[in-house]
């Protein structure tokens, strides 16, 4: 060890002190006992050589493990040659042999004081410790100093006595060398590198973990990379390995049981770093006992893994916090400093001992019944084992996580599971799961080879199915349909016996046609013609897709659909096949206005689904939830839900900042959810995100798919919001092109001919905005709900005009009151308040356009509320202002659900109570919450009752 000495001080005023007693005829026995590394011998070397600057013979030895068997080795290495103790030998006159030596040394202070220095006494042999101890004894009256170093660390195996534990204290002063403050490192950082940032100087001081020597062994190393280059986190970015080398000779003078505790406890830390996202923390049960504190649940661990003794462990673990090589973390658990030091610990543990390790601290904790990713986590680092216990643990940690919403480490435990020896049956129900979450996560090249070899395993019909499923849905998302669907098709040879299965996966290819015209027209006129002469081999789900077909097309009325699909949801289903049959009465009943059963059927079939695995209904029922909320008018959920990369859950207070937004969207084209997110940033008045979000696509090389039409028709409005009326013409055209061309008339999917027909009549052609209006009214009956034939008649009174175009908003203002559609309903009242003001009838009309714009405010939709105030000043009026804060603004259902959720009941249990969906009790929680300006649960009780 080289450089300045800091906080030492002390030490160094008592040395110069006794050397002065020394001069002046008085002996002292000096003791400087401390830790591996802690400077006892750069103290010893700064004593010798001031005694020797004041006139001290000084009298050097430093103890070696080698000379323990030779007697009296260091006293004659103190001595100088004697050649009357040549041939000194074991068992022979010890006493004697002493007296001659004690002899020698007074004769050397006879001439002029002395300094005996001994560094490591710990490794002396027996009979120079003896001699040392009688020094100590005999030296005061004589002009002789005697400093001796000694180890004094805190070990698993218990070391021999000190030297001096036999004597006085009166006769030994002892100073024990505490590891260096983080200011005195630091100050050791900044004299080695003067320009050194502090964060630069905190990571040394943190790597040197107090210790003088892996500190000075750390900077050495470090001249060849100084900063700003990061200080590293292994070992191998050092050159020339003066760090590595030190933690490895701290490590071998502590003895065999310490250094393998060490080196396990590095690893545990290490595969607990190794965890990619953290894990949410369960509440704590009020019931359960107290656990044991972090320190000594580690000490249990390490203890169970190495077969060391409890006791000591824990001993180890608190001496090296108190040294500074170990620091507790924010949950109190005894950590290695800095991942350099915890990287020196480990490297100089060959590979299989590593892997014996996170082995056998993985089965330590299966005794001890920790947590399943624990385990799995030390077992990513054993290498396959052939337990049956480690598999399952592997497999309860993929549950977990997936359960947890993180897939990337379900990916990593998935594929340490697979490197153990596994029949075929169980590789091909890992691979499918494998290859599932791959391709949902970041790994998405990855997922369909996995998918293709496990399609290639013998396995059970109703697992290969479910591996088809999987393989499909991902082969469609990247665009291609046709091969997803020929991967459907060729489980069928293989499926004799079970029609069950084969309506499944007939069911699963109609429903991923969606995605291309060409491949949807035939899928559904297999399915039609089936249906016609052999009902039996489409069954219940076969038959619903028919459904949803039929009013797509405009040739079925929403009271037949649904009460068809009634019946059809009463008949006995597949497991495979429900979550088609539900998603597809989900998204027609969300058509037919029916949202709260829309809803109850979405968490009915995700509550079906395992996570886990790629299976076509689950975007699908996503993306009627989107929908859903779509047609509430929910934006700001709606921005929530589409935000999907943040993680946040519905239900939360917070709108993401869209500007932020790295959406991906699946195979190079729009997604629902993107379209979603359009129309919302601009009802909300977000246009200038709006627009980015446009951008980010070019549709012209975009696949052909319902999603695109839905977004084209969402560009559309952004265009019209942005006075573009001749491009927002050119979408909606285009959107209408694309959906007639897959046999898609009714307005119920994207109500493109409203959209048109505006766009016609501001570019001053009323004749063609009229015919189109018209053309969605006549479709709009024969579903004949409020919201589509209101929303149809809304545009057609705007393009009327007079008397009739006044009864027509009338009528479409009366049946929109009826629809769970508030801004279909606010933009018919802005067309009523319009043409009654065009009419002379002011008042009627004011009365109109601040309903409008009241409605707008409480729903946040920016744009609509926008054009009401303008209509509203355009007609000489001042608009009342809204409550739209506070109690005041709480419609019915929101105070009713606030009230409830106020006293501590949960969103399931007033679900259950009023009669309606969860995600609708979330949806007016988060309203509620926003109205109220609080983020918590807990803080309605006070809102309500301060407004109150």
């Amino acid at each position: 060890m080289t450089g300045p000495l800091r906080e030492r001080e002390e030490v160094h005023a008592l040395l110069a002190a006794e050397a002065e007693r020394a001069r002046a005829g008085g002996g002292r026995f000096v003791l400087l006992r401390g830790a591996t590394g802690t400077g006892r011998s750069a103290m010893l070397e700064a004593a010798a050589a001031h005694a020797a600057g004041r006139g001290l013979r000084v009298l050097r030895a430093r103890c070696s493990p080698e000379d323990t068997a030779v007697p009296f080795a260091t006293v004659l290495h103190l001595l100088g040659p004697v050649p009357e103790f040549a041939d000194l030998t074991p068992g022979l006159d010890d006493r004697g042999n002493a007296a001659r030596l004690w002899r020698l040394l007074r004769s050397y202070a006879a001439r002029s004081p002395v300094l005996v220095a001994v560094d490591d006494v710990h490794l002396a042999d027996e009979a120079s410790r003896r001699w040392l101890v009688e020094a100590a004894r005999r030296v005061e009256p004589l002009p002789v100093l005697v400093v001796v170093t000694e180890r004094s660390q805190y070990d698993i195996d218990p070391r021999p006595a000190g030297l001096t534990h036999a004597l006085s204290p009166s006769l030994v002063r002892t100073h024990t060398l505490a590891p260096l403050t983080d200011t005195a490192a630091g100050a050791l950082v900044r004299s080695a590198f003067p320009t050194a940032p502090d964060d630069w100087t905190a990571d040394c001081v943190r790597a040197g973990a107090g210790n003088p020597l892996l500190l000075h062994a750390l900077l050495d190393d470090l001249r060849g990379t100084p900063p700003p280059s990061p200080v590293p986190d292994t070992c191998a970015a050092l050159y020339p390995g003066a760090y590595p080398a030190a933690v490895s000779w701290w490590l071998d003078t502590t003895g065999p049981t310490t250094a393998e505790t060490a080196r396990t406890l590095a690893a545990l830390e290490q595969a607990d770093d190794a965890h990619l996202h953290p894990r949410p923390q369960a509440p704590p049960r009020t019931d359960a006992p107290a656990p044991l504190a972090p320190l000594a649940t580690t000490a249990a661990l390490l203890a169970d893994a190495t077969g060391a003794d409890p006791a000591r462990v824990a001993g180890w673990l608190t001496a090296m916090t108190r040294l500074g090589l170990l620091r507790a973390d924010a949950e109190g658990r005894p950590r290695y400093a800095h991942p350099l030091l915890r990287d020196a610990v480990l490297s100089g543990w060959p590979g299989a001992r590593r892997r014996a390790a996170h082995l056998a601290v993985a089965e330590a904790m299966l005794r001890r019944g920790d947590r399943v990713e624990a385990m799995a986590r030390q077992l990513l680092g054993s290498g396959p084992v052939g337990l049956p216990w480690a598999l399952r643990v592997l497999r309860d940690a993929v549950a977990v996580a997936v359960h947890q919403g993180r897939p990337d480490d379900a990916v990593v435990y998935l594929r340490r599971a697979l490197a153990e020896p596994l029949p075929d049956d169980l590789r091909q129900l890992l691979l499918t799961e494998l290859g599932s979450l791959e391709y949902a996560s970041a790994d998405a090249p990855a997922g369909l080879p996995r998918l293709a070899e496990a399609l290639n395993l013998p396995a059970e019909p109703r697992d290969r199915v479910r591996t088809a499923l999987a393989l499909a849905t991902a082969l469609a998302g990247r665009g291609e349909v046709r091969a997803a669907v020929e991967v459907l098709r060729a489980m069928e040879d293989g499926l004799t016996g079970h029609p069950e299965l084969v309506r499944t996966v007939r069911t699963a290819s109609a429903l991923l046609s969606d995605q291309d015209q060409t491949v949807r027209r035939e899928a559904y006129r297999w399915l039609t013609d089936t249906a016609r002469h052999a009902p039996e081999l489409v069954g219940a789900t076969g038959q619903a897709l028919l459904v949803r077909y039929a009013a797509t097309a405009g040739a079925s009325s929403a009271k037949a659909a649904m009460a068809r699909l009634r019946t059809l949801l009463t008949e006995p289903a597949e497991p495979l096949a429900e979550p088609f049959l539900l998603g597809t009465a989900a998204a027609v009943a969300q058509w037919a206005d029916e949202l709260d059963e829309a809803e109850g059927l979405v968490e009915r079939g995700l509550a079906g689904q395992r996570p886990s695995l790629l299976h076509p209904m689950q975007r699908a029922l996503r993306d009627v939830l989107l929908d859903i909320t779509a047609a509430r008018g929910d934006y700001t959920r709606l921005l929530i839900e589409t935000k999907t990369d943040t993680g946040t859950e519905a239900g939360s207070e917070t709108v993401p900042d869209t500007d932020t937004d790295t959406r991906t969207p699946s195979a190079g084209g729009p997604t629902n959810a993107d379209a979603h997110a359009l129309l919302a940033l601009v009802e909300t008045g977000r246009t200038a995100q709006a627009r980015r979000l446009a951008a980010r696509f070019d549709l012209r090389g975009a696949p052909d798919s319902w999603e695109l039409n839905r977004f084209l028709y969402a560009r559309g409005i952004l265009r019209l919001s942005d006075g573009d009326t001749t491009g927002a013409l050119h979408d909606f055209l285009e959107c209408g092109r694309r959906q007639s061309a897959r046999a898609v008339l009714s307005p119920v999917v994207t109500p493109w001919r409203s959209a048109a027909a505006r766009c016609r009549l501001a570019l001053g052609s009323p004749r063609e905005a009229i015919a189109l209006a018209e053309e969605e009214l006549r479709l709009a009956r024969v579903w004949d709900t409020p919201r589509t034939v209101g929303r149809a008649l809304r545009v057609l009174a705007r393009a009327t005009g007079g008397r009739r175009g006044l009864d027509l908003a009338e009528e479409a203002v009366a049946l929109l009151r009826d629809s769970p559609a508030d801004a279909d309903l606010i933009a018919a009242l802005l067309t009523q308040g319009r043409l009654l003001s065009t009419g002379g009838d002011r008042s009627r009309a004011r009365d109109s356009l601040r309903e409008a714009a009241e409605r707008a405010e409480r729903l946040g939709a920016v744009r609509l509320r926008s054009r009401a105030e303008e209509a509203l000043r355009a007609g000489g009026a001042r608009r009342t202002t809204t409550a739209h804060t506070g109690t005041a603004s709480l419609t019915g259902s929101e105070r009713r659900i606030a009230e409830l959720a106020a006293t501590g009941r949960t969103n399931t249990e007033i679900a259950d109570l009023l009669h309606i969906a969860r995600r609708t009790v979330e949806t007016h929680l988060t309203s509620a919450y926003r109205k109220l300006g609080i983020r918590r649960r807990g803080e309605l009780g006070e809102a309500l009752k301060e407004e109150a």
